[in-house]
């Protein structure tokens, strides 16, 4: 899809989950074992044969350089088109919004050879075919093309999705701003299909008149000027606003069903390529409903939990309900339950850990 420039916009990122976004973007955010939670949209890019893609940063990205490198795992370490990385070029300065940021790079978009922009965020689990969602915004002849989806998750105190409300042609007629949503209701993916010289034009017009939302000063403001298409995405997708949340979904990818659906069914999901041995297993080992990275050693009991690369379970340690982040230590009698250890964390001998009304999260490298 050689007419089609992606873009992963990272200026609206919140750090929604905590402790886990302090050193890192949320994109950059470990997932299901061996992944980054950007690798699904960049994959989700590469199954549509997307051949240049651009990622606009806010902060803390250097993990997410370190991740991406020159784009190869997702084919596009190209000479002439490829991954390109668009921080912001007033470090020292705030961010005013996505639109100041898409301004600042306007040459990129001007220079793209592609008429047609996906933008998209970059922490959202899902499979989308945006083939079917070009086809869609083609057909429609829309100006704009926003996806959204039916909200399906556990109710949220704080304001934090937007809402889409469409006629009975699908086009969107309103969006209301940071929403608590119910059951069903229509939630903006922040996700849209534009071509490429009304987005340039938008976006001059914008930055004119001082406004820096795309959602809300090109979207929202143009529903009556432009035709604005909803693309209703009913695949598999969790809402992930809190550290609660983000520990559920991750045990969702146990389900069998939805990990098929992930690494089996359509396009495949690519991540950075590590070459480390496969997991080794002890006679001592019991493990049960987990998955377990390449690069582990396992000697204890780990039951319903992810284990990230190179992670060691030591004899007689006891994982359970737990998210075990990268080259992790749990030593002899450990015991852990309902807990994300970031990074390179180390669970001294016979230390016992059990957080019970909602997941606990030990910050990168710390020794408890």
């Amino acid at each position: 899809m050689r007419n089609v420039l992606g873009v992963i916009n990272l200026v609206n990122e919140r750090p929604i989950l905590k402790e886990l976004t302090r050193h890192r973007c949320l994109a950059s955010i470990p997932f299901g074992g061996r992944y980054r939670m950007i690798d699904f949209t960049m994959s989700n890019f590469m199954n549509v044969s997307i051949s240049k893609v651009a990622i606009f940063t806010k902060d803390k990205y250097r993990s997410l350089m370190d991740h991406l490198g020159s784009g190869k795992e997702w084919d596009l370490d190209h000479r002439s088109q490829g991954l390109f990385i668009l921080p912001s070029i007033h470090p020292d300065e705030k961010i005013k919004g996505d639109l100041q940021q898409f301004y600042d790079h306007l040459e990129f978009f001007q220079r793209a050879t592609a008429d047609t922009v996906i933008i998209a965020p970059g922490h959202h689990i899902c499979k989308i075919d945006f083939n079917d969602v070009i086809k869609e915004h083609e057909n429609s002849e829309a100006d704009i093309t926003v996806l959204y989806k039916d909200y399906d998750g556990v109710p949220v105190k704080r304001p934090i999705y937007h809402q889409c409300s469409l006629d009975t042609n699908g086009e969107v007629r309103d969006i209301n701003l940071y929403t608590s949503p119910k059951k069903g209701d229509h939630i903006c993916l922040e996700t849209y299909v534009i071509k490429k010289q009304l987005l340039i034009d938008l976006i001059k017009n914008c930055i004119e008149y001082d406004e820096y939302d795309f959602l809300k000063d090109i979207v929202k403001a143009n529903l009556i000027n432009l035709k604005v298409q909803g693309y209703h995405f009913t695949g598999y997708m969790p809402f992930i606003h809190s550290l609660e949340t983000y520990h559920a979904s991750n045990m969702e990818f146990l389900n069998p069903e939805i990990l098929r659906n992930f690494f089996y069914d359509s396009w495949e999901v690519f991540t950075k390529i590590k070459h480390e041995a496969p997991a080794e297993f002890t006679n001592s080992s019991k493990v049960s409903n987990s998955l377990i990275a390449n690069g582990c050693i396992i000697e204890g009991t780990v039951e319903n939990s992810i284990i990230f690369r190179g992670v060691k379970v030591k004899k007689g340690a006891v994982v359970k309900n737990s998210i075990i982040m990268q080259k992790g230590d749990i030593e002899e009698g450990a015991h852990i339950e309902n807990v994300i250890t970031d990074k390179q964390v180390i669970i001294t001998r016979d230390q016992i850990i059990a957080a019970r009304n909602k997941p606990m999260v030990i910050k990168k490298e710390e020794v408890v």
